[in-house]
This record gives structure tokens, sequence and C-alpha cells, in this order.
């Protein structure tokens, strides 16, 4: 479901406006995020890692209203109940990506369904968008799993009205006891300070820490 802001009460407006229209401001925050607890309960219940991260990353965008911002189909700018993962899935004879989508469900067996049938069901369909009928409500998310990377950063050449933040991990990585892997979050400064990112990223590492709530 969408809601529509009341442009004259968001306590956002004016920063907003002045992000959007005159400082146009967009910014990467890059952290390496402990998935020691996590790595650890996948492998002990025999199931696919990159499903669980998507469902971590995913949640805790939709625990944050910020990033959940866009226009509707009229031009109105409010907010979504939910969003989908959009999320990328590599082909490796051709060495070529597609981006799909899965439905988001706060249960994590549901959820897990849905990416794993989807994963197997467009595996080898080539193309950049495989999968159609993708959701206004989408999450950009994706895998680079061959870097251990210390910075990301992203942006478009052309001006914008995606809100959603684009969000990329890496290869995970074992420091001083510690599975670490390499996360970025792309935010657009219209809806989400320096405040929101660091918020949503936090949350993301507790869901992550959470393991044991919600993969059973």
């Amino acid at each position: 479901m969408f809601n529509k802001l009341d442009m004259e009460k968001w306590e956002r407006r004016e920063y907003f406006f002045y992000y959007k229209n005159l400082i146009k401001a967009k910014y990467n925050l890059n952290i390496d995020m402990d998935i020691t607890d996590l790595l650890k309960r996948v492998k002990e219940r025999k199931i696919k890692f990159y499903p669980a991260m998507l469902y971590a990353v995913i949640r805790g965008v939709n625990e944050n209203r910020e990033f959940r911002i866009s226009y509707d189909k009229d031009g109105n700018l409010g907010y979504w109940d939910i969003c989908h993962p959009s999320y990328t899935i590599f082909h490796d004879d051709d060495k070529t990506f597609s981006d799909i989508w899965s439905e988001y469900s706060e249960d994590f067996s549901i959820f897990y369904k849905n990416v794993t049938d989807d994963m197997e069901k467009y595996k080898d369909v080539k193309g950049i968008k495989s999968k159609e009928g993708k959701p206004d409500n989408f999450c950009p998310i994706s895998a680079i799993p061959w870097l251990s990377f210390t910075g990301y950063s992203n942006d478009t050449y052309s001006e914008s009205n995606l809100f959603f933040p684009v969000i990329a991990f890496g290869k995970y990585y074992e420091k001083d006891g510690k599975i670490l892997l390499p996360f970025s979050v792309f935010a657009n400064h219209a809806v989400a300070d320096g405040y929101h990112t660091c918020k949503l990223i936090n949350d993301i590492q507790d869901i992550v820490k959470r393991v044991d709530e919600w993969l059973k």
C-alpha cells in the first residue's frame, strides 16, 4: 500500500527540496558487517547464504520508512508499507547478470522459498531484466562476491527520482576470529541523512546478529 505524505506537515519537507533540487546530493556509506553468527547458522541449516542475507537487508529496509519513499504513478510523494528485493543473479557461462525480484515476507521460511524458487526459475534466463512484473516498491540489492572491497560508490549520470537505497555487499573474509562482509549503502540525501543511513545499517547488523530469532 502507498501512503501519501502530507507535505505541509512532513518534517523533512525543507531538506527534501534542498537536496533534491538545489544540492542534488547522494552519498555512500561502507562498513564491514559482522556475519559470524549468520554464516554459522546458515551452514548448520545447510541453506544458501545469499537469500538469508537478502532477508536481513530487506527486512531492515522495511523497518525504516525513509528508505521506502517514492513517487506514485500520479506524481505524489509518499512511502510504501513494504518494499520487495530486486537483486542480481550471475550467469557463469557468459559472465553476465540478470536483475530479478522476489516477493517479501517477514516469515523467513516463506521468503527463502520465494527467493530460491525465483533463482532456480530464472537462472538460465538471460537479459538485464529477466523477470517481468517488477513492482514499483522495490529495493535494488547487488552481490559482488569476487572481492572484499574496502569502499564502493555508485551514481547515475542522469537525473533520477529513485529514492530507494542501492545496497551492495562483497566477498566475506575472516579477521580476528570474525567473519566480515563488505557492505555498502548508496542513499539519496533528499530522503535520508547520515543518521538515517547509519540507523539502517545498524538495524541490518542487528537483524543479522539476531539470526536465531528468525532462522529456526
